[in-house]
């Protein structure tokens, strides 16, 4: 490149009407050459149109600057060291920005004379490319169409990313017009646009973690994310790291840093399923965080500001818990700001036929199986069933009637409910399966609930027996 084309580029951008300091929406373009007068001349020309420049001189700097920050598109040149002109350096160097960042626009700048280069750059991914000694208008019209490409690319990622998570965490279906459910439901309605921490209390399947996604719809924060963690489903030797996040080398397994599902939820919402379960060692740290809003990665000394909001669940007795000295009493006043509880299914029986009638449409649609409704007999089971797995168990029995249903109605020997709940089970007649399902829901009930008590009494880890209650839908 000649110093006068460098001159006549920089005299014609300095004849351009200089627009106003890029602000922070302004696109941010990275600009890559071993010659600093070519940097200046494209900085020059560049910024006269509004753009926010960063520019560099080896492929070094391109990588680090690309990994540190984010830009709309990268300008390189394909050769950095002196008298060669292969383009090897610059191929190799967009290969690299391929790897770290596929949707990210990179235009090559090759000598005259060099296109065949330039074309195998577009082959490995380049976008366009400029032969030096440029025209500007040709440079400044590739540069915006490409600019404007990659933003419009990135708004319809962004948008088909929100849209896929609202069809996921949409504002589920409340079905509730039992009169046991109308206080929950005037306490949903009023707590749920505030950013008060909340914590839903109930027996195992009466719905709690459908309440937290209702009170998560109806809050400010419905835009954000939503973070779901359960607590009885976490080892203990990994809890700490999973919700406060650790960093490289923390600890022997740490081989890269983790973020942490506190942080993965800053400004927006933290759902702690089975809290009573967290352990008693770190529910000081969890405190703090509720405090403060203040935490810090396992292993590092950095201390980070979270905007988080927290809904709890738990199905223990969680009073018993404090009187115990298994669960801190002033964290359990941080937590219930509000408490809101679930009464069992048993207790509201005006329900039943309608989250019946819920379960049996969607997984009549589900299934394909054109079914019209549950037969007088087997609607009247339901009724009268105790249903100690409560919604949950409800939801399972209705899925195995619509698969097993021969006929256009649901029959009563479809719905698979075991009669005269309390009478004492004859376990010669169950399979091996069935055993094990009613053994870990007796010793659930006996303690409370529990998950911890019910995993030592049954000779069981806490991890173990829940994948189980997760298998038997308990």
């Amino acid at each position: 490149m000649t110093e006068t084309h460098i001159a006549e580029g920089r005299e014609k951008a300095t004849m351009r009407p200089m627009a106003k300091a890029p602000d922070q929406s302004a696109p941010r373009l990275l600009i890559a050459d071993d010659q600093a007068d070519v940097r200046d001349a494209l900085r020059t020309l560049l910024k006269s149109e509004g753009y926010f420049i960063e520019a560099v001189s080896s492929p070094a700097g391109v990588l680090s600057s690309v990994e540190e920050r984010d830009f709309d598109a990268v300008l390189i040149d394909l050769n950095y060291a002196r008298d060669t002109t292969s383009g090897q350096e610059g191929l190799d160097l967009l290969m690299r920005l391929q790897s770290i960042d596929g949707s990210l626009p990179v235009i090559v700048m090759t000598a005259w004379g060099s296109v065949e280069v330039a074309v195998e750059a577009m082959r490995r991914g380049a976008r366009d490319f400029v032969q030096k000694p440029w025209d500007n208008e040709r440079l400044l019209s590739i540069v915006r169409v490409q600019i404007e490409l990659s933003r419009a690319l990135r708004r319809g990622a962004r948008l088909e990313a929100e849209n896929r998570l609202l069809r996921a965490t949409g504002r589920p279906t409340m079905i509730a017009e039992s009169s046991a459910m109308k206080p929950v439901l005037d306490l949903i309605s009023r707590v749920g646009p505030s950013d008060a921490n909340v914590l839903i209390t109930g027996e195992h399947g009466t719905g709690k973690e459908v309440v937290a996604q209702t009170l998560y719809a109806l809050s400010d924060r419905a835009g954000k994310p939503l973070v779901t963690v359960n607590a009885g489903g976490l080892p203990e030797g990994i809890f700490e790291s999973e919700l406060f996040g650790h960093v490289k080398g923390a600890f022997t397994d740490a081989r890269a840093d983790r973020v942490g599902r506190f942080e993965l939820a800053d400004g927006g919402t933290l759902f702690l399923d089975e809290i009573a379960n967290v352990p008693m060692n770190l529910q000081a740290k969890f405190l703090r965080v509720l405090e403060t809003g203040e935490m810090q990665r396992v292993g590092s000394s950095r201390t980070m500001k979270m905007d988080v909001r927290v809904i709890s669940a738990s199905n223990a007795d969680l009073d018993s818990e404090v009187a115990a000295g298994r669960f801190r009493h002033d964290l359990l006043y941080r937590l219930n700001t509000i408490e809101i509880h679930l009464p069992p299914l048993r207790d509201r029986r005006e329900d039943i036929p309608l989250l019946a009638a819920h379960f049996l449409k969607q997984y009549s649609q589900r299934y394909r199986k054109p079914l019209t409704g549950f037969e007088p007999g087997a609607l009247q089971a339901l009724i009268n069933y105790g249903w100690p797995g409560n919604v949950r168990e409800l939801d399972h029995s209705s899925e195995r009637a619509v698969l097993l249903a021969q006929g256009q109605q649901i029959q009563a020997a479809d719905l698979g409910l075991r009669a005269g709940q309390e009478a004492p089970t004859r376990w010669e007649e169950l399979g091996l399966e069935e055993v094990e399902r009613q053994l870990i829901q007796k010793a659930l009930a006996r303690h409370g609930g529990n998950v911890s008590h019910a995993a030592k009494a049954l000779g069981l880890s806490r991890s173990g027996l829940y994948r189980r209650i997760q298998k038997f839908g308990l």
